[in-house]
């Protein structure tokens, strides 16, 4: 096999298409350069090459290595040791995309807390946008779920409904709506819509008897073959299969750039999946990671080596601002902003930002009005989040579809914030923050962690081109993410209580330092420092710099083994440091304006949020 010394990863975004390249220098892969260009999927150009090509050309000037003969990417012969030159083409070239809106599906089963929610877990985790679900207790009537079919036209369905050796009938009528619906798929029209059958195998005749003249229907595994277990691992791979097969082959352009990749192209959201799962894995640790976009923010997680998915669809920082005003409330994202502000002056600004998305703040205030507004789309999308990754529903109940639609949802969220190990942040209001303890205070503020937990974010949004590369070179992917991807902001340290003002916290000792790459800035071994209940704090604690640390927290305060009792850990540094967060969990804002407006100026103080703010 040859060695793999070159990789050349682009990711097609709805606006700009990303390019990469990776080179391996000694013994580990880095980062050498980034390009971009503007995405050509819709006119005048329509053909998603020609961005591609561009910021391949971006890359090529940015390093001197010579990568396009004419229109043509230059890979090395597959024989060991054949390369046209040192200096020219790559080993492997593959790409990721959410161009055109992304994948886009409908799903549906029998039951909506059951296998609707598992249907709907597997296209998430697949790297879908779930436009609906669609159960048989959904309270709606047969003609508005064919209308609402109709409407909102998926590129793909996802059928489950039934355990294995279960219910038949609600099944059948599940199928018998979609045939009636005759949904007509986005692109390619002439071309039937895909549909996946994950559903009771006693099912597959009458499904296929229903379904397949009328649509391209796959059948896979049950993704819930019996209700204490989730098997949704094929109903994914058909997820990724149909969507290079009938979706992005329809897309302008796509069928040329798919002959161009070495592996299929993967949906930008289930590639960036697909990394936090292999991080989570090869560190063996629990992760949050988070892709706040103009337009939809997703959260990924791994707890309990479960991995979920969410996308919060109508929070987003430019075309759907306004979802987060509206959904948030005025209130509660006045209450970040630390001056006094007009409301209708705020909900001009917001809707400004949606006419003009490509705008960015010009004065401290904009900006921080822009933060606030982060924090609650992050808030948001993190409770939707936690609503859905949970244990699996209804595996108490008795086994009979009667009794399946009267019961409640049983599952507890996995979402276990005092064991999170790692919070990642990505897109442009975390990743291009002016000042990187901003993003830090976001993060904070928006997840509200627990205990001891690291905090970091993506450099440059690269976790897309990573996640696919992991699939075939999960060395080169890790060492890249690792080195050149992630910014470490630090660890957050964060007592869950709640106690009077200025009373203890908490307590923290500094006994023994780690390795540093630069010169000591941190405090000598035997440091110590109080931290009062409302203060925020920060120990200087570079990038690679480690310290052993004794957290003693107050009475009825808990840093993970209990109400008052000692911990003791090792904690990473960043460039932000240690942030000691005194401020309780839950975190609870003075109620009182003035009052409230000075803790958040004192939280800025400390932290060197805006430096030149008054």
């Amino acid at each position: 096999m040859q060695e793999i010394n070159t990789i050349l990863a682009t990711d097609c975004g709805s606006t700009t298409t990303k390019a990469i390249l990776i080179e391996k220098r000694g013994e580990e892969y880095r980062l050498i350069v980034r390009g971009e260009a503007p995405t050509t999927v819709e006119s005048p150009f329509e053909d998603v090459t020609r961005g591609v090509l561009n910021a391949i050309r971006e890359v090529e000037e940015l390093s001197g290595r010579k990568l396009l003969d004419g229109e043509k990417i230059i890979k090395h012969s597959n024989k060991v040791g054949q390369s046209s030159s040192v200096d020219e083409g790559v080993d492997l070239y593959l790409s990721t995309s959410s161009a055109g809106g992304g994948l886009q599906m409908m799903v549906a089963g029998v039951v909506m807390t059951m296998t609707a929610e598992s249907a709907a877990r597997a296209a998430l985790g697949a790297g879908a946008i779930v436009m609906d679900s669609i159960a048989s207790n959904d309270g709606r009537l047969p003609h508005q779920r064919v209308e609402r079919i109709r409407k909102l036209r998926p590129d793909m369905i996802l059928l489950s409904g039934g355990i294995d050796g279960g219910t038949i009938s609600h099944v059948a009528e599940l199928a018998e709506l979609i045939g009636a619906a005759d949904p007509q798929p986005r692109f390619g029209t002439g071309f039937d819509l895909p549909v996946i059958f994950a559903g009771n195998k006693d099912a597959r005749e009458i499904v296929e008897k229903t379904l397949d003249e009328k649509t391209s229907l796959s059948i896979v595994e049950n993704l819930r073959p019996v209700l204490e277990r989730e098997n949704l691992g094929p109903a994914r791979l058909k997820i990724h299969d149909l969507f290079m097969e009938h979706v992005m082959a329809h897309a302008p352009g796509y069928k040329k750039l798919m002959g161009w990749t070495d592996v299929p192209i993967m949906p930008t959201p289930g590639a960036v999946g697909l990394l936090i799962e292999t991080i989570a894995k090869q560190e063996g640790i629990q992760v949050i990671g988070v892709d706040i976009g103009g337009a939809t923010t997703d959260i990924f997680s791994v707890f309990q080596e479960v991995f979920n998915r969410t996308v919060s669809a109508n929070l987003g920082m430019s075309y759907s601002i306004s979802n987060v005003l509206a959904e948030a409330g005025i209130e509660n994202i006045i209450r970040w902003i630390p001056f006094e502000v007009e409301e209708g002056d705020l909900r001009n600004r917001i809707r400004n930002k949606m006419i003009r998305p490509t705008t960015v703040p010009q004065t401290l205030k904009e900006l921080a009005f822009e933060q606030a507004i982060a924090r609650e789309a992050l808030r948001l999308a993190f409770e939707q989040h936690r609503s859905m990754a949970v244990g699996l529903k209804g595996i108490q109940q008795e086994r009979t579809i009667s009794d399946a639609f009267a019961q409640e949802a049983t599952g507890a969220s996995l979402v276990d914030l005092m064991g999170l190990d790692l919070l990642v942040g990505s897109g442009g209001i975390l990743s291009h923050a002016p000042r990187r303890v901003q993003a830090a205070l976001m993060l904070m503020d928006g997840f509200l962690p627990e205990g001891v937990t690291r905090l970091a974010v993506d450099s440059i949004f690269m976790m897309p081109q990573l996640g696919v590369l992991s699939t075939v070179h999960e060395k080169a992917a890790t060492e890249v993410f690792n080195k050149d991807c992630l910014i470490h902001l630090g660890t957050c340290i964060a007592p869950v209580g709640v106690g009077k003002e200025r009373g203890p916290c908490f307590k923290i000792r500094i006994s023994d330092f780690g390795f540093r790459n630069s010169a000591p800035r941190t405090p000598q071994s035997g440091f110590e420092k109080e931290v009062a209940f409302g203060e925020i704090a920060v120990i200087p604690l570079g990038i690679e710099e480690k310290a052993t640390v004794t957290i003693e927290p107050a009475k009825g305060f808990d840093v993970g083994e209990g109400k008052g009792k000692r911990v003791e850990r090792e904690v990473e540094g960043g460039v932000v440091g240690i942030i000691l967060d005194g401020r309780g969990r839950p975190l609870a804002l003075p109620q009182e304006k003035s009052e409230r407006i000075q803790k958040l100026k004192n939280w800025i103080e400390a932290l060197g949020i805006y430096p030149d703010f008054k």
